[in-house]
């Protein structure tokens, strides 16, 4: 049987959320919710569902939601849908706070349901493919550069674009984070624009992430390193470079990836973790370890800009 389900928030991601919702078999689209009527009227007319201006009028008449409401609403409309019996998605970060998340994730137990963060970068091949070679990351260095758009300046650029790596990151150390050290400027915006972290661990591996929502041109770079291998992965380019050391000097090999949708990949998984009852690939406690370091590292990066004020 087809889940009935829905899209909370249409603007621009919600919107291809809501496509996926609509194409993926497993999925029998009910209807998208938005505040705006003319986007809600506008998407579902394309996809031919139901159209809402008040997501709780669907409780009750789905199985599961994928949410893209703006952050600031994320506790308010997840924890409605989860106390209402709605599996979720819900676009990063998980809530606003960690207690707002740590609220959610206790709704999520009480009620045995599954809550999925779209940290969609764990779907990239080039990333699933570095993530299941064996070995232990020695250093993590990562790179997320984009031009500026107005679009997703209502939270800084460490809870915009940095949270996506830092949650790689999370994924790949597997240990506990034991200090954390941080940088950043508000360069076009009222927030902070561009910003680095160092974040050690405790079983030694270092990492140092990078991001900026001004840059000229977008990049995506991923470098571990471990003992013996250099791993070097392009995630908008679907590519991966392996350096070894070799008798003699070093060995190189390089992998392409086919090109795939990643939202598509993750709903698909969020809506098998709900027909199996099994825990989604990306957990509302990952969404929580993510926005926990994501928030450690805006308040340094705050504290720092104080003391260097002009």
């Amino acid at each position: 049987m087809k889940l009935r389900t829905a899209a909370i928030g249409v603007g621009y991601m919600g919107r291809f959320h809501a496509q996926k919702l609509a194409a993926l078999e497993a999925s029998g689209l009910v209807a998208v919710a938005d505040a705006s009527e003319a986007r809600a009227k506008e998407v579902a007319g394309e996809l031919g569902c139901a159209a809402e201006t008040d997501f709780r009028r669907l409780l009750g008449r789905i199985d599961a939601a994928c949410v893209a409401v703006p952050t600031e609403r994320h506790h308010e409309v997840v924890g409605a849908c989860l106390d209402a019996g709605v599996h979720v998605l819900v676009e990063k970060p998980l809530a606003r706070s960690v207690a707002e998340a740590d609220d959610l994730l206790a709704r999520a137990r009480a009620k045995r349901l599954v809550l999925q963060v779209g940290h969609l970068e764990r779907f990239n091949p080039a990333f699933r493919a570095l993530a299941a070679q064996p070995g232990r990351a020695l250093f993590i260095d990562i790179e997320r550069l984009a031009p500026f758009k107005p679009r997703g300046t209502d939270v800084d650029v460490v809870l915009d674009l940095m949270i996506h790596d830092l949650d790689l990151v999370l994924a790949l150390a597997r240990a506990e984070v034991e200090g954390v050290s941080a940088c950043g400027f508000r360069v076009l915006t009222d927030a902070i624009d561009i910003a680095n972290a160092r974040i050690e661990f405790a079983d030694g591996c270092v990492a140092s992430v990078s991001a900026s929502r001004v840059s000229q041109s977008a990049v995506r770079k991923l470098r571990v390193f471990r003992h013996d291998l250099y791993v070097s992965a392009d995630l908008q380019g679907h590519s991966l470079r392996n350096v070894r050391r070799a008798e003699g000097g070093v060995s190189e090999s390089e992998a392409r990836f086919e090109r795939t949708d990643a939202l598509a990949v993750q709903t698909d998984a969020f809506l098998r973790a709900v027909r199996e009852n099994s825990a989604p690939e990306v957990s509302g406690e990952e969404g929580r370890r993510a926005l926990d370091l994501a928030l450690r590292v805006g308040e340094l990066i705050r504290k720092r800009l104080e003391r260097v004020a002009p």
